[in-house]
């Protein structure tokens, strides 16, 4: 299980809108993550690219992974929130995919398939006399 250092992370906060009431307004609760991919010492150049293909939805184009919480009231809960949820997307993108192996349909599966073909069939066919006159 791979873990980032905090020497690799820049966080920021500012504030948030999540629970607090009127100290919501007063206090920069809400903690920013950013983590530089490309540059992180931690993993393998196979490990950041499986990262980078697995994550890119969440990766701008400089290579930096941004996470963000405001769920918690206090900066340092937000700030343990954010580190967690790195790490558990992280470690989920390198668990290699399971290998999938080739299977025939199976006979009820054809039978079905055949009878869902069918009753559309049979559904056009009945739309199809209704409007010829």
């Amino acid at each position: 299980m791979i873990q980032i250092p905090e020497k690799e992370l820049e966080i920021t906060f500012s504030r948030s809108g999540g629970k607090g009431g009127q100290n919501v307004n007063k206090v920069e609760t809400k903690a920013t993550l950013r983590w530089d991919v490309y540059n992180s010492q931690v993993l393998s150049p196979e490990q950041k690219h499986i990262i980078l293909h697995k994550l890119h939805g969440r990766i701008t184009e400089k290579g930096e992974l941004i996470l963000w919480s405001q769920s918690e009231r206090a900066q340092s809960q937000n700030k343990e929130v954010v580190i967690a949820r790195l790490n558990q997307l992280v470690n989920e993108a390198l668990i290699p995919a399971k290998a999938r192996f080739k299977t025939n349909p199976t006979k009820s599966s054809k039978e079905r398939r055949l009878e869902s073909k069918k009753h559309v069939s049979k559904i056009k066919k009945l739309r199809k006399s209704k409007f010829e006159y």
